[in-house]
């Protein structure tokens, strides 16, 4: 019995030794990233910060100045992809441009040179793009980009819209941001909608958060799929009260905030929802800078943020 306490003895104490001199290293914390920009949306990439999604900070200045279309960086959407690399997309014109702007990033500071993606080049009467939202699909290993496109004469209902500004959804799909699918059509409500997210919640388990854009809703609405590319389902009634648009959609614990612009009242908004059926509106919960406009929301490591932050305070 002794010796087979010595040798227990002797074990442990080889172990504990073992494990002072080998630490094993801890996986770095991710912070929430919020893409931005400011009216008139000429200065360019903004980023705001939260280490808890719900009360938010900017960091100063612009990361990224845009040099196509109208030289205008609106909507900028922000996904990395499974190589740490972001990619960045975003409307480059109100009107009169068919295309998105691209670009690329390992460190969010350092960016690819700016790249218009001709999305809608080949699809006769398309009046505008507004509003690339990424989406990275990991069923098909793909992105997919949904967009607002008013395409004139697609036979869609105008109801009492302008023929000009009767929106429907589209999209394209790439693998590496050099080919991309010819564009489809991606969701037709039977009403102008614009500013489109999706949201995984688990196999066979899609959710789109969207603004219906006719007058007099121009609220925000979900819609239900069982694959990212759709179909997806009728739109349900609106969540959010009128004069509101640009979601944005991050997973806190269990539940889901949908950030969104109550352009109107100059304020942005949130709701937080377990199951995208019952919504209760957190506005006065949620803290967001003064004069932020619709971006989205993803995850950067604390080293990339605590990166900008510094260089920040240079420019």
């Amino acid at each position: 019995m002794k010796l087979f306490a010595t040798i227990v003895a002797s074990v442990a104490a080889i172990a504990t030794l073992l494990s002072c001199g080998h630490k094993t290293e801890q996986p770095e914390e991710d912070l929430y990233m919020f893409t931005s920009f400011h009216e008139p949306a000429d200065e360019g990439l903004r980023f705001l910060y939260s280490e808890d999604g719900i009360h938010w900070d900017s960091i100063a200045g612009t990361w990224l100045k845009p040099e196509l279309g109208m030289n205008i960086m609106r909507d900028p959407s922000i996904v990395m992809g499974p190589d740490s690399t972001y990619h960045l997309v975003w409307t480059i014109a109100w009107k009169g441009d068919t295309g998105f702007g691209y670009s690329s990033s390992k460190d969010l500071v350092n960016w690819t040179p700016q790249r218009r993606i001709p999305a809608m080049d080949s699809v006769a009467s398309t009046q505008n793009l507004w509003a690339p939202e990424l989406f990275y699909d990991d069923e098909k290993d793909q992105f997919l980009i949904v967009y607002a496109s008013c395409v004139e004469d697609a036979g869609f209902d105008v109801g009492i819209e302008d023929p000009k500004n009767n929106h429907r959804l589209y999209y394209l799909t790439t693998k590496d941001f050099e080919t991309f699918s010819e564009p489809k059509l991606f969701y037709d409500p039977g009403f102008s909608c614009i500013d489109a997210v999706l949201v995984k919640r688990g196999p066979e388990d899609y959710v789109m958060v969207v603004k219906d854009n006719t007058r007099p809703n121009r609220n925000i609405k979900v819609a239900f799929a069982k694959s990212a590319e759709g179909p997806y389902g009728p739109a349900s009634e609106p969540f959010t009260e009128s004069f509101t648009e640009g979601p944005s959609v991050v997973k806190i614990g269990d539940e889901y905030y949908i950030y969104y612009d109550t352009y109107r009242k100059f304020i942005y908004s949130a709701h937080k929802t377990k199951d995208f059926v019952n919504f209760t509106d957190v506005t006065d919960s949620v803290s967001v800078p003064k004069d932020h406009k619709h971006g989205t929301i993803f995850r950067a490591p604390r080293s990339v943020v605590n990166n900008l932050i510094e260089i920040s305070k240079t420019k």
